[in-house]
């Protein structure tokens, strides 16, 4: 009887790929994940020996490790998880929770998930390799002993909940501190000048090398065009070439993907994991941009078959950073004869990119003609400049597009004369650095070596997540600008208003990230440090390399943690939360402040007193802050009327009183214990023609969700299936059940079983 073969991978999408590959004599499980891991509550990582870590198997997966000891009784086992440190943990992790004996355990990796890939890896299986297991053990130490020793001190200086960590700081620093610099940027205005010129019965369109500095400068130019002479002086022709990009890597993937397709990095990567698993790319989390000899020859076919030998051009890229993901190969197709592949259309776009650009880089690059005349004005020294561009062959841009128009000057000599139509002088503004997108965020991260392929789209998601930073788009405000034109020999003066600032998927920091950046930079300046966390990242690669041990690094480390923990300890609330006066209230000559609480910026007025102060007309009183506004920017003139919310704005239809406020979520009506946003309107302003209409749109759209209503339990059309609520807890209507069909009693012991939800904290509270 042939031997029991069980293979192990960490998805079941994979696991469902791969058993398309194999005989009977082989089954393929999935450990939907990793299997073990540090503990959820405590440090699980004992400080006084050794840095030793617990790993505890978790409750929902104690059911798939007994399907794996029940299947890998008297088998064979192949660990062929993913061949990154994350994945040897994993095959590490599977080897220690199942008890395999190294004789009879071989650990395979590859690339991508085929026939020809799989077969190669079984006929060279190896041990664990435990030198990717310590690094890997080591970032989840390093990480761990800073979230659960910095997360602490930042919930007691500053608000509950919030998290520190050795990447995400560093990227929540990022942002503030671009932010910063666009608010300190002083904006300066500049004149550009064009011109259209005859050549020969054709029109010649040029640019001013320079800007002019102002408007008076500008005019005055425009004004000796009318009595100038205009010469082309020189003529500059050369051949150019436009290289092709290397083939993609995980960041460089996620960055085009944001630019092309408008996908975010947790998109991207989600759609490229599916990819991966139904066996259509290689494997997506790389540094590498190299491509197998067996890719490269499988391009080169291609490329001679569908575009001829002119376009094909092979070509080996180098790496440029060392990590362990560099034995990868870059993102691929598994087969460039596949031109489509995906199970949706957001897979499809993201395969056909990949695709693109792994053909067009063992392509030919692009052939140009460009072309510069440089057009002198007769009493004034700087010249106009005119650039043509041709494409004489498109190379490598057949595949992956992007080719512009060509752009052909007239006819034309050196030394020729040319005739002034019209020049026209164009206010425009100088800019600050642009705010980070994701895409830009992941580049920035990776020009300073800090992070991993695996770490960019969770870090980005959980500053996001815990509150740090919102991506957002900006609407831009109008400005009005200023134009001259001299046309004919007359001039004319205009202004027009431009929309400037407006941009998409922004990411901005909140006042919360700067209050934690500031307290992080001023009491634990190597957390939130660039070249250390850099250098984190490289002690890792030197622990997969076997040249350093992870409880040396740990150890270094934690030396210098300890004491900075020590001295922030003793660092009070009111020195890290900021306290901004705003004026004096005219009405109670109080003052006021704008200041940072647990649950975000509010006013406050007046000052506060000892809690032994029972005194009422003394206690200060607080109100949310004007929508729009921030800590540094908002004034006393927006802040006084805020103190009179809530404001009532009249009655519904049947006499309910209606109120309009600002909470902890935006503005919204209440109506008894109603509450109805109203996000985008002003609680100041609105009225009560306005408030009946947005609660009658709000009721009718409730009573459409509504299945059976009860008074104090309902039963209601969910996103997920219809649910039980008595307002507090929910309980899904089990399958099979019919939700019109519910009495009250059933409903009852729906919730009576279902699991209590968390308390959600009020919106605002008044004194």
């Amino acid at each position: 009887m042939a031997q029991k073969n069980l293979i192990i991978v960490e998805s079941p999408a994979k696991a469902k790929t791969l058993s398309k590959f194999l005989g009977p004599g082989y089954s393929v499980k999935s450990t939907f994940g990793h299997i073990r891991d540090l503990p959820k509550k405590g440090l699980g990582v004992d400080k006084e020996h050794g840095f030793k870590p617990t790993y505890e198997i978790g409750i929902d997966k104690q059911k798939v490790v007994n399907e794996l000891k029940k299947t890998a009784r008297g088998a064979v086992v192949w660990l062929a998880s993913d061949g990154d440190r994350e994945g040897e943990a994993i095959a590490w992790h599977v080897s220690q929770a199942l008890k395999l004996r190294p004789q009879v355990t071989k650990r395979i990796v590859f690339h991508e998930i085929t026939k020809p890939a799989l077969s190669a890896a079984m006929d060279h299986p190896r041990a664990v390799d435990m030198d990717l297991v310590n690094a890997q053990q080591a970032r989840r130490i390093l990480d761990r002993l800073v979230g659960y020793e910095l997360s602490p001190m930042l919930w007691k200086k500053i608000q509950p909940g919030l998290s520190a960590g050795r990447v995400q700081s560093v990227a929540v620093r990022l942002i503030v501190e671009r932010e910063r610099e666009i608010q300190g940027f002083k904006t300066k205005g500049q004149f550009k000048i064009t011109a259209d010129f005859m050549a020969g019965g054709h029109k010649l369109p040029a640019e001013l090398k320079e800007k002019l500095p102002a408007l008076k400068v500008a005019e005055e130019f425009l004004n000796k065009a009318n009595g100038s002479t205009f010469r082309v002086n020189g003529i500059q022709t050369k051949a150019g070439k436009r290289n092709p990009s290397a083939p993609f890597t995980t960041s460089t993937l996620q960055q085009e993907a944001a630019r092309q397709l408008r996908f975010s990095v947790k998109q991207t990567m989600t759609l490229a994991q599916r990819l991966y698993e139904n066996g259509h790319i290689t494997y997506m989390r790389t540094d590498s941009t190299n491509l197998s000899e067996l890719a490269i020859s499988e391009a080169e076919r291609y490329i001679l078959k569908n575009y001829g030998a002119r376009y094909s051009d092979p070509k080996r890229y180098k790496t440029s950073v060392r990590s362990a993901q560099e034995a990868h190969e870059a993102i691929r197709p598994t087969g460039f004869a596949r031109t489509v592949a995906g199970a949706d259309e957001q897979q499809r776009k993201l395969y056909q990119l990949i695709w693109r650009r792994a053909l067009a880089s063992q392509m030919s690059p692009a052939n140009l003609q460009n072309t510069e005349l440089t057009i002198a004005m007769s009493d004034f020294q700087i010249p106009f400049i005119a650039k043509g561009e041709i494409l004489n062959f498109d190379g490598y841009l057949k595949v992956w597009g992007g080719a512009k128009d060509d752009v052909v000057l007239p006819p034309i000599k050196s030394g020729q004369k040319l005739k002034l139509l019209a020049m026209t002088a164009l206010e425009t503004f100088t800019k600050p650095l642009a705010r980070y997108s994701e895409a830009t965020l992941v580049k920035k991260l990776e020009e300073l070596g800090i992070g991993r392929p695996s770490t960019y789209a969770p870090t980005i998601n959980t500053v996001q997540s815990r509150g740090y930073v919102e991506k957002k788009d900006l609407e831009g405000s109008l400005r009005q600008v200023q134009s001259i034109t001299n046309k004919s020999g007359k001039i004319s003066m205009h202004t027009q208003e431009l929309l400037v600032g407006a941009d998409r998927g922004k990411l901005v920091p909140t006042p919360l990230a700067e209050m934690t950046t500031d307290f992080l930079m001023k009491h634990f300046t190597d957390i939130v440090d660039y070249d250390f966390t850099a250098r984190a990242e490289s002690d890792l690669d030197k622990i997969a390399d076997g040249h350093l041990t992870w409880q040396q690094m740990i150890k270094k480390f934690y030396a210098g943690l300890e004491p900075l923990l020590a001295r922030s300890a003793k660092v009070s609330r009111a020195e890290t939360v900021p306290l901004r006066e705003l004026g004096t209230d005219p009405a109670t000559k109080k003052p006021i402040f704008a200041r940072y609480g647990r649950f975000g910026p509010f006013l406050q007025r007046g000052e506060a007193k000892p809690k032994k102060d029972q005194d009422t007309l003394n206690k200060p009183v607080f109100a949310p802050m004007p929508p729009s506004t921030t800590l540094d920017n908002v004034t006393l003139e927006q802040a006084l009327p805020m103190f009179k919310l809530p404001r009532g704005v009249g009655q519904t239809e049947i006499g309910e009183p209606i109120s309009a406020d600002i909470g902890r979520f935006g503005p919204f009506l209440k109506i008894n214990s109603e509450f109805i946003s109203i996000k985008g309107r002003d609680p100041m302003i609105i009225n009560e023609t306005q408030a009946r209409e947005i609660i009658k749109e709000h009721r009718d759209k409730k009573a459409k969700q509504t299945i059976r209503d009860f008074g104090d339990i309902r039963v209601l059309k969910g996103r997920y299936g219809p649910y039980v609520t008595n307002g507090v807890k929910n309980a899904r209507v089990p399958t099979g059940q019919e939700p019109a069909n519910l009495s009250l009693e059933q409903c009852r012991e729906l919730l009576k079983n279902a699991a209590g939800s968390r308390k959600r904290p009020r919106r605002r509270s008044k004194a």
